[in-house]
């Protein structure tokens, strides 16, 4: 079981703060799963909006978390993509469950369905606590 820490992230992932949402790689199997953590915290900017008196982390941040999650599985699965842009391409039957609010620590889960070309496709979800909150189906394209 690999596990890669935030230090490693900033090798995969261009993105950076306020816009990057996984905070640590638990367990990768390059080509098959990937679980990473976003530890969701009250000071995060958009709480300020999203909303005021009722912090809830938006859904569609949600998604952007698992599908960072995901760059990475497939970065790590293939050494020839580390230099490469990898984008949100699509996105298939996504379902919110159960709202996430500061303090909750989110697992992302992501399985790779099939890669041609590419194309990655993955089936993902979120769970807090053991319980899944979110989930879809997320297609990345290399550019």
């Amino acid at each position: 079981m690999e596990k890669i820490e935030i230090e490693e992230i900033f090798k995969f992932l261009p993105h950076r703060y306020p816009f990057l949402f996984v905070d640590k790689i638990i367990e990768v199997k390059p080509g098959e799963m990937i679980k990473g953590i976003k530890n969701v915290t009250f000071n995060e900017p958009f709480f300020q909006g999203h909303f005021p008196d009722n912090p809830i982390f938006p859904g569609v941040l949600i998604l952007e978390a698992m599908a960072q999650t995901g760059i990475i599985l497939a970065k790590y699965s293939d050494p020839l993509l580390k230099e490469k842009l990898i984008v949100f391409a699509g996105i298939e039957d996504a379902r919110f469950r159960k709202k996430i609010i500061p303090g909750d620590q989110v697992i992302m889960d992501l399985k790779l369905l099939k890669k041609k070309g590419h194309i990655w496709k993955m089936e993902g979800k979120a769970y807090v606590d053991g319980n899944v909150v979110a989930e879809a189906v997320f297609i990345a394209a290399v550019t």
